[in-house]
């Protein structure tokens, strides 16, 4: 069934609603925004994250602007095939064959890959293993990877590393929500830290995930499997890339931005002043989304 969602009070916007398929083997669950017939637009969650981190208003704006928008959540977390906590039974190259394979089963050939993070560096790897799937990269605060010219993370995020707080009660919402929030915090940009948004989505996140503590822990623990292409593929990438940074990110300073748009071949950088280690935050969707839908007009 599909559900109407109001973008804005002009443009409808189609909602599929949560639904679960077989991709690869294992079973994910993924949610649509837009017309099947237009040009397909991949939303890569980072680490630990579900797909709620990409946020309702930012996936409607883009399905707006007549794209065919999927957002999904990667093993471990949401609603798809989960683990036992802290014992992932797969790796990096199990979770790129997991987003062909929902392509595969929404009968999308090609898409246009935007990943976050962890998410970035897979879609990375889609495109210089796959490149007749990927009509267009968007890199959104992540990294070409090792190498000792890139600077490391602040001193405060590696202290966060160094000396990670207790465990909560993973059955206790309200302080696992706490947790996330704190744990996004040192995360955040020179702006502000809008810690009632993290909260709610933090909240959302647990209501939705079948296995909170698996979600948090095991994407930390996977190795990449086999395959994993070096940072000298990046110069064999073909896709049109955009690399969207920002100026504040305390995990992959804006150096690893830099580094990913001059390597890849005619890659555009997009900083954006002030924003953190972050999923694009409400106040950027001004620069990011217009951005984005010229970058990835090409049809499916």
């Amino acid at each position: 069934m599909i559900l109407p969602v109001c973008y804005s009070s002009t443009v409808p916007v189609a909602r599929s609603g949560e639904k679960l398929v077989w991709a690869n083997g294992v079973e994910l669950c993924l949610e649509t925004f837009g017309a099947p017939a237009d040009p397909a637009v991949l939303l890569m969650a980072g680490s630990t994250s579900s797909m709620d981190w990409w946020e309702n208003g930012l996936c409607a704006r883009i399905a707006a602007g007549l794209r065919f928008v999927i957002r999904y959540d990667q093993r471990d977390t949401g609603r798809s095939v989960t683990y036992a906590p802290g014992a992932p039974e797969y790796t990096g190259a199990d979770l790129v064959r997991d987003a062909l394979g929902l392509l595969d089963s929404l009968r999308v050939q090609r898409a246009h890959f935007v990943g976050m993070s962890m998410g970035g560096g897979l879609a990375q790897w889609l495109a210089s293993a796959y490149p007749d799937r990927v009509a267009s990269l968007t890199l959104v605060s992540t990294s070409p990877g090792s190498g000792d010219e890139l600077p490391p993370m602040s001193d405060e995020l590696r202290a966060t590393f160094e000396s990670p707080p207790p465990d909560p009660d993973w059955s206790d919402r309200e302080a696992v929500v706490a947790a996330a929030v704190e744990a996004w915090r040192p995360y955040a940009g020179s702006r502000p830290f809008d810690e009632a948004r993290i909260r709610e989505l933090a909240g959302r996140a647990f209501d939705r995930s079948t296995n909170i503590e698996s979600s948090v822990k095991n994407h930390w623990l996977i190795e990449s499997g086999e395959g994993a292409p070096g940072r000298a593929a990046l110069r064999e990438i073909a896709a049109p890339t955009l690399v969207v940074h920002g100026t504040a990110d305390p995990f992959f300073a804006l150096a690893h931005g830099e580094a990913l748009a001059r390597e890849i071949p005619n890659a555009r950088l997009l900083p954006i002043d002030g924003m953190g280690h972050e999923y694009p935050p409400e106040w950027a969707w001004d620069t990011f989304v217009p951005a984005l839908l010229p970058h990835t007009a090409e049809g499916r």
